[in-house]
Parts: structure tokens; C-alpha cells; sequence
């Protein structure tokens, strides 16, 4: 099934206690996008770039088989950058610059030929533009959102409209409570599907995933890494991994969500293990597969 992504495309510069990266490819829109391209087909991806973006760059997402006629190329502008550290513990990190350049004024268009994806993940954008996208999509299957602070301090309205467009929210344990104004994480994400979603996953790094629809709790852990070099696309990589694995299998109850919570997992997991997309350059299904089989393990007991 085809899987329309919309998001940031970015130019990252990061430090982390084990190494250093400058102007490495990053945006929610890439990561969504390329671990995605490891169940989807076609994966449609709609961003913004500058002339400065480096062909290298574009020739990597057209290898991964990522249809890019919906990314935009300002040739006079300069692509979005953002330069970040990361602190010994890996969840506290400090902004050192965000340049916003061409991404300040994206206007999502989405092409003809991408209208009828019936898969749609949409990247942490205003929840504004969040709604764009989806009055040009014609009745998709599934639509998943992210979103983050910014928003939901700034335009939590808006916000409030596209969740009634959301099938299934990807958001931080922090972003959860925030949305719905409650610090138990549990009735937080039960007051969210009262708002219009059918599922929430929340996001929850180091410590795993939690699923929660109108009739299961699911939890899965994270895969334990003996060592993490960038955390940046994390997040962005489960979502790709997640929304994926579901436009794969076109299919949407329960259990294939838990299903999917476990691949998103494992995407994110390889993500870490190098920096930018490095980590999600070159898998193999058997590679894809071992982990999922790992993630098993780590969870089943024998409960007689």
C-alpha cells in the first residue's frame, strides 16, 4: 500500500558523547520516509529544501525508492537547519541553533499523482498545515500524526481540529499529558481517543512504547543497546516504521497495531546505533526480522 509522508527535511548538526556529525541529512519527513521505504510501497514524500541540499542527499531517498516529486526545491534558499548536543544522559539535550531558512513558509502541496495514498503519516508541522495535507488527500485508509510542544502550547485548537482527522497520535509521554491535560499517562491517553483518534502511541525513548486503543493496553520495551550515538530521528524512525509495517499489511485491528508498535520499535532501535540515517542505510529483512524476534524474547515468560 502507498504511504504519503509530509514533513521537515533538514540539515542536522549534532554532538553526542560518542561523536559529532555536521550537516548530516535529517527531518522528520526523511526519517518517516526511509523507514518506512522498508515496508511500503510506494512511499510518497512531500518537504521543502533549499539549493544548498546536497545531491548526494536526493540520490540517497530515490535509491531507497522514495518518490520525491512532491519535494519542493528552492534553489535561492537555504535548507532548514538545526544544531543540538546531547548531554552523557541521552534525554536531556540543548538546541544550539534552530535556522527554520525555506522550511519558515512551507506550504504543503500535495501532487495529483499522490492524492489517493492510502496511508498518510504526517511529521510534528503545524497542525494547520496538518489539516492542508489531509483536504488534499481523497479518503485515506490511515492517518498518522505526530505533533509537539510548540504546537500544543501555541496552537492547541488547531491542534484539537486535526486529531478529529487523526486515526492513530504518535506523541512523547510529555506531549501526551500535555494534550490532554492530565499527568497520569494512562487516563491521558484515553482522554486523547476521546478526542478523535482511534489509537495512541506514546513514545517513551529508552523505556519502550505504550499503545492504547478503546479496548487494549499494550507496552512494549525498548531493544536494549549497549551503546546509542544519535537519538535525533528516534522518534520519527518508529513512526516510519510503525505506519509502514501497517500500510505493508493493510491491515488495522489490534493486534496488527501491536504488531506494528514492535517494528516501529525495532526501526527506531537501528536508528540510534549510528548517526543521522546511517543506521537505517542498509538493513536487510533477516536483520529487521532477528530484532523482531529478539523483541519476543525479551517479553515472553512462561506463565504457567
Amino acid at each position: 500500500m502507498s504511504l504519503l509522508v509530509v514533513g521537515s527535511v533538514a540539515l542536522d548538526t549534532i554532538d553526542t558523547p560518542l561523536g559529532h556529525a555536521e550537516d548530516a541529512l535529517g527531518g522528520s519527513a526523511v526519517y518517516v520516509a526511509v523507514a518506512g521505504s522498508y515496508f511500503a510501497s510506494p512511499v510518497r514524500m512531500v518537504g521543502v529544501v533549499g539549493g544548498d541540499f546536497p545531491a548526494e542527499g536526493i540520490e540517497f531517498l530515490r535509491g531507497r525508492s522514495i518518490d520525491l516529486e512532491g519535494l519542493e526545491i528552492i534553489r535561492d534558499g537555504k535548507t532548514f537547519r538545526w544544531g543540538g548536543r546531547y548531554h552523557t544522559d541521552l534525554n536531556v539535550r540543548d538546541t544550539l541553533y534552530t535556522q527554520l531558512n525555506v522550511f519558515e513558509n512551507f506550504d504543503p502541496k500535495i501532487p495529483p499523482s499522490y492524492r489517493h495514498s492510502e496511508y498518510v503519516c504526517l511529521g510534528n508541522i503545524d497542525p494547520v498545515l496538518q489539516q492542508k495535507v489531509l483536504q488534499q488527500v481523497e479518503a485515506p485508509k490511515l492517518v498518522v500524526c505526530d505533533t509537539m510542544n510548540f504546537w500544543i502550547e501555541r496552537k492547541y485548537k488547531e491542534l484539537l481540529r486535526t486529531l478529529r482527522l487523526t486515526h492513530v497520535l504518535i506523541v512523547n509521554d510529555e506531549e501526551a499529558r500535555a494534550i490532554a491535560r492530565e499527568s497520569n499517562l494512562i487516563k491521558a491517553a484515553r482522554d486523547i481517543l476521546n478526542m478523535g483518534p482511534r489509537a495512541v502511541v506514546v513514545k517513551k525513548g529508552e523505556h519502550g512504547a505504550l499503545l492504547v486503543t478503546k479496548t487494549i493496553v499494550f507496552y512494549t520495551p525498548a531493544y536494549p543497546l549497549q551503546e546509542v550515538y544519535d537519538p535525533t530521528g528516534a522518534g520519527d524512525a518508529f513512526a516510519g516504521g510503525f505506519v509502514g509495517y501497517l500500510a505493508k499489511t493493510d491491515a488495522r485491528s489490534d493486534e496488527n497495531l501491536k504488531r506494528a508498535v514492535v517494528y516501529g520499535s525495532v526501526l527506531a532501535s537501528f536508528c540510534v546505533e549510528e548517526f543521522s540515517i546511517g543506521g537505517l542505510k542498509a538493513l536487510t529483512e533477516g536483520q529487521v526480522t532477528k530484532r523482531v524476534n529478539e523483541f519476543r524474547d525479551l517479553s515472553h515468560f512462561d506463565g504457567s
